[in-house]
C-alpha cells in the first residue's frame, strides 16, 4: 500500500499547542497509508479538534470527516473571537446560546474565580473524564481543561485548552476568549456549589452569625443549595479588588 502525504499549516495560537519539535515549522507534512480524514491529520499534531473553527482543504471549506488524498493542502484556523465565519464553516453543529462551563479536576481555583464573577461553572474534584463529557453534552457546557486528551473525544463539541497555568491568568484568558465582560454578575453565585444566591433576611440567619458580623452587617445572601451565608465582609472586599484588577487587564488588551 503506497504512502501518501498532505501539507498542513496551522494559524495563530494553534501553533502554541503544537509539540515543541514542530513549533518552528511553518508547513507540516502528514503522512498516512490508506484512509484518513481532516480530523486525523489535525490531531496527529496534538491539536484537539475543539480548538479549530475553520479548515480549508485546497482552499475550500471542509469538515472534520472530509477524506484526504495525497497532495492535499490543509489550512487550519483557531476559534475566532470576533470574526463571523459562519458562512464558510460547518465545524460546529450549533452555537451555544449561553456560556456555561464544566472544569476538569485540576481547576478548582479557577472555578472559584469564575463563580465569584457570576459565571455558571460546574466543578468537582472527583469528576472522571466520561462524567465531564456526559454533563457537557447534556447541559450544553464548554469544557475547560489543561488536558488535551479529553478534548480529542469525537463527541466533544465545545471545549478550550487553557494555555495559562496560574488561576488568575486562566481567568483572564477565559474572559477574553469567550468575551464575557458583559455577561459577568459578580457575587451572584455560591463559590462552593455554583447555585445562584438569593437575598435572605438577617433574622433568618442571625443564629449562624458571629458577634461582629451581627453588629456590623445587615445585608445577607443565602445559597439555597448548600446553605452557606454570604455578606460583604473582609473576604468580599479582597475578592472584589482581585476581580477588578483582573478585569482591568482584560479591558486594557
Amino acid at each position: 500500500m503506497p504512502r501518501h502525504e498532505v501539507t498542513v499549516r496551522f494559524y495563530a495560537e494553534l501553533n502554541d499547542l503544537l509539540p515543541a519539535r514542530h513549533r518552528r515549522e511553518r508547513l507540516h507534512t502528514y503522512r498516512f497509508w490508506g484512509h484518513t480524514t481532516v480530523r486525523d491529520a489535525i490531531e496527529a499534531f496534538d491539536i484537539p479538534h475543539t480548538q479549530v473553527d475553520l479548515v480549508l482543504v485546497n482552499d475550500e471549506p471542509a469538515g472534520f470527516d472530509r477524506p484526504l488524498r495525497g497532495g492535499d493542502r490543509l489550512a487550519v484556523f483557531p476559534v475566532f473571537e470576533s470574526l463571523d465565519i459562519s458562512a464558510v464553516t460547518l465545524l460546529r453543529p450549533e452555537p451555544l446560546r449561553r456560556v456555561a462551563f464544566i472544569l476538569d479536576v485540576h481547576l478548582g481555583r479557577l472555578a472559584r474565580l469564575l463563580r465569584s464573577a457570576g459565571i455558571d461553572t460546574l466543578y468537582r474534584n472527583d469528576y472522571e473524564d466520561d462524567q465531564i463529557i456526559r454533563i457537557a453534552l447534556a447541559e450544553h457546557r464548554i469544557i475547560l481543561t489543561r488536558d488535551k486528551g479529553i478534548l480529542k473525544h469525537r463527541i466533544v463539541t465545545h471545549g478550550h485548552w487553557l494555555h495559562a497555568t496560574d488561576p488568575s491568568r486562566q481567568f483572564v484568558e477565559v474572559v477574553r476568549r469567550f468575551d464575557l465582560l458583559d455577561r459577568l454578575n459578580p457575587f451572584s453565585r455560591c463559590t462552593w456549589c455554583n447555585a445562584p444566591l438569593v437575598p435572605v433576611a438577617k433574622d433568618r440567619v442571625i443564629h449562624r452569625l458571629g458577634k461582629k458580623t451581627r453588629e456590623n452587617y445587615d445585608r445577607f445572601m443565602l445559597c439555597p443549595a448548600c446553605g452557606r451565608v454570604y455578606w460583604q465582609g473582609c473576604h468580599y472586599q479582597r475578592m472584589k479588588e482581585r476581580l477588578e484588577k483582573l478585569l482591568s487587564e482584560v479591558r486594557d488588551t
